[in-house]
């Protein structure tokens, strides 16, 4: 652990009470001139803490960001966030910096988070609205092994796991749309973008990159979303931390992760119908080239939906938008 977190946990332990710099600086190993610097920076990353030079230092408050020390403080994993988190006040976008790191050799379970994201990324190149503050903006890396066939299958393992983070945080009827976005009464609270590099016949690496609106009111969204998407603090009619939602998020995600690794995808298929109200609905796919009316019949064992059209016949769907019809 970093000096700057061992004074960090020191002070949380002692909160509100008065630390001398000499008594931290006696149990750290270091002098009372370093004990200041790192109070200083500590200060500038947003927590309050009190100083006296009688008295020594007491920390009062912790900020409300999604900073390394406070994500990885208590986090239930093994490797996810356990390693690299990076946390930026503004990024062009998550993924964007996670493959950065990917290609440089970043382990996996490195997590990235930012604060707000000017260049955030949904499916089918749309823009994310990403304010900041408001929403969680996170990306993981991957390194599986698996071919690059089975790549889709973390996608929906993704929202699986976002889906139980939220539903054990907030207890909101969630749902997933497929293929991964997370819904609440028919508006959309999450989406996921997934990334794969290959190399030949295998999997160099995954960025899988979230983007969940947390404590955003509803005059923040922009008019062209505004009916369409939500919140959990709208829903919920009061404000989450973010720290806690990311947190579970994270720790459910490996889960799912290694569920995925030891028993193989089904098991996550069938929790992900669960979670989805999709199967015997009419709806109306749109793809890049086509689109197709009819009756979903399955998510298949490689989470391709298999939809049935008036005429009788079966199309595979891999990737499109989806929209349910009223009939």
């Amino acid at each position: 652990m970093a000096a700057k977190d061992q004074l960090l946990a020191s002070l949380k332990k002692e909160r509100d009470n008065w630390v001398s710099g000499e008594s931290l600086g006696r149990k750290m190993g270091m002098t009372r001139s370093a004990i200041w610097k790192h109070i200083n920076t500590l200060k500038k990353e947003g927590y309050a803490i009190e100083s006296s030079r009688r008295k020594g230092y007491s920390l009062r408050d912790v900020p409300e960001i999604l900073l390394k020390s406070e994500i990885q403080e208590g986090l239930n994993t093994r490797i996810i966030g356990q390693r690299e988190v990076y946390h930026q006040d503004i990024a062009d976008s998550t993924n964007v910096r996670a493959k950065h790191l990917a290609e440089k050799g970043s382990a996996e379970g490195t997590v990235v988070i930012a604060e707000t994201q000017q260049l955030g990324k949904g499916r089918r190149g749309r823009n994310w609205f990403s304010p900041g503050g408001k929403g969680i903006y996170v990306s993981i890396i991957l390194r599986p092994v698996l071919p690059p066939s089975e790549s889709p299958k973390l996608t929906l393992m993704t929202a699986v796991a976002a889906a139980e983070a939220l539903i054990s945080s907030t207890s909101l009827d969630i749902r997933i749309k497929w293929p991964n976005d997370i819904m609440v009464r028919g508006r959309k609270l999450a989406g996921i973008l997934t990334e794969v590099s290959t190399e030949m016949d295998k999997i160099e690496y995954v960025i899988i990159g979230m983007g969940l609106n947390v404590n955003i009111p509803h005059d923040l969204f922009p008019a062209d979303i505004s009916d369409t998407a939500t919140s959990i603090m709208l829903e919920t009619g009061r404000p989450f931390s973010r720290i806690r939602i990311l947190k579970a998020y994270l720790e459910w995600f490996e889960r799912y992760y290694e569920l995925f690794s030891k028993s193989g995808f089904a098991p996550v298929l069938k929790r992900w119908k669960e979670l989805s109200d999709i199967i015997g609905r009419q709806v109306r796919i749109d793809a890049v080239h086509q689109s197709h009316n009819g009756e979903v019949l399955d998510v298949d064992e490689d989470g391709v939906l298999v939809l049935r059209d008036s005429a009788g016949m079966l199309h595979k769907i891999f990737s499109g938008d989806i929209t349910l019809l009223n009939t």
